[in-house]
């Protein structure tokens, strides 16, 4: 009996196939996957097909010793699993690759310097031709700012647009004005601010954003509780707020500390939206089935992970960027009405 000798694996396409494939030369080959303009389209084609039929896929590695680029990018983010932070990552990494790179993720346990720091070594370690950084807080826009003469752009994720050139966001200042301003449209005159950790640039945002919806309407913003973005010390400052009689409605700077406030309030007997109102920020899923139902500002966290990819890219072409503020939406629901009148 005759046996057949194994079948030798299939050898991977190489530049020189596609020239042979679409009858030109290697240095037109290479001149098409390079992105070199001076080629006629027809031209052009015949490579592209070639390339699409064998399979055939660039060399990274001597595709960056021609072009001095790498094709890739870095992404910072951590590891807090808030819906926000993470949408916006998920964004970054597919608007990347459809705009045609590698995407090189580090997520952290904690956004400190010094991880901010490492994050970034690691990435420039891997030549990545730039970096998007999923963090707003004071110690990031210190970092991205150390990084603008080392020629590796980074883009902050609602970073402070005073304070560094190349970032994205909401416009956050806006978004709170929009729920404040729902609130005293209603009626309520006493709105205290739950807000974020005044080291993140959106929670201050935020706060101006309160500040100027109350001083427009005349009313005096002087009640603020801060926590930490968790629905624990939504929970906490909830029973602060919860024991105080005047207070009719609650801004809030996140949906997860309004649903600790949500929790903390019912635990006192205190009805949502007949004795207080509540208007969160950022529309997470969960936001529409709590109860009552959660008034939100909406962010549009999938535009913001595009629009960061575009801002990157003006960045590497030493362009001006695109707007770097989407707009906010406001969401009202069941946990937002006019104050009731106390006897």
């Amino acid at each position: 009996m005759t046996t057949s000798s194994p079948r030798p694996p299939e050898r991977t396409p190489v530049m020189a196939d596609v020239a042979r494939l679409a009858g030109v030369s290697h240095q037109t080959v290479s001149r098409v996957i390079n992105g070199q303009n001076n080629l006629r389209p027809a031209t052009r084609e015949k490579v592209e097909q070639a390339i699409r039929q064998l399979g055939y896929r660039p060399n990274s590695a001597a595709r960056a010793l021609v072009t001095r680029r790498s094709g890739t990018i870095g992404v910072i983010g951590s590891k807090s699993g808030y819906w926000g932070p993470s949408t916006v990552h998920r964004t970054i990494q597919a608007a990347g690759r459809d705009a045609g790179y590698f995407v090189s993720s580090v997520n952290l346990q904690s956004l400190t310097r010094e991880e901010l720091l490492d994050a970034i070594d690691h990435l420039r370690d891997q030549s990545v031709e730039g970096i998007v950084l999923i963090s707003a807080t004071d110690d990031a826009l210190e970092v991205a700012r150390a990084q603008e003469h080392l020629g590796v752009p980074v883009v902050v994720v609602e970073g402070d647009p005073d304070k560094t050139r190349w970032t994205v966001g909401v416009d956050q200042v806006a978004g709170a004005e929009l729920g404040t301003r729902h609130l005293i449209e209603l009626g309520h005159t006493d709105i205290v601010h739950l807000a974020g950790p005044p080291s993140w640039t959106e929670a201050r945002a935020r706060h101006r954003g309160w500040q100027n919806a109350m001083y427009d309407a005349g009313l005096r913003p002087s009640q603020q509780v801060t926590g930490d973005w968790s629905a624990a010390s939504g929970f906490e400052a909830g029973r602060e707020i919860a024991a105080r009689d005047d207070v009719t409605a609650v801004f809030c700077a996140n949906d997860q500390m309004a649903l600790g406030l949500l929790r903390a309030l019912t635990e006192a007997g205190r009805s949502v939206p007949g004795e207080v109102s509540v208007v969160g920020f950022d529309d997470i899923p969960e936001a529409a089935y709590l109860i009552p139902p959660l008034t939100t500002v909406s962010q549009d966290f999938q535009a913001v992970g595009r629009r960061a990819i575009e801002i990157l890219q003006a960045a590497l072409a030493d362009q001006t960027p695109p707007d770097r503020l989407i707009g906010p939406e406001l969401v009202v629901r069941a946990s937002s009405a006019a104050p009731v009148e106390r006897n």
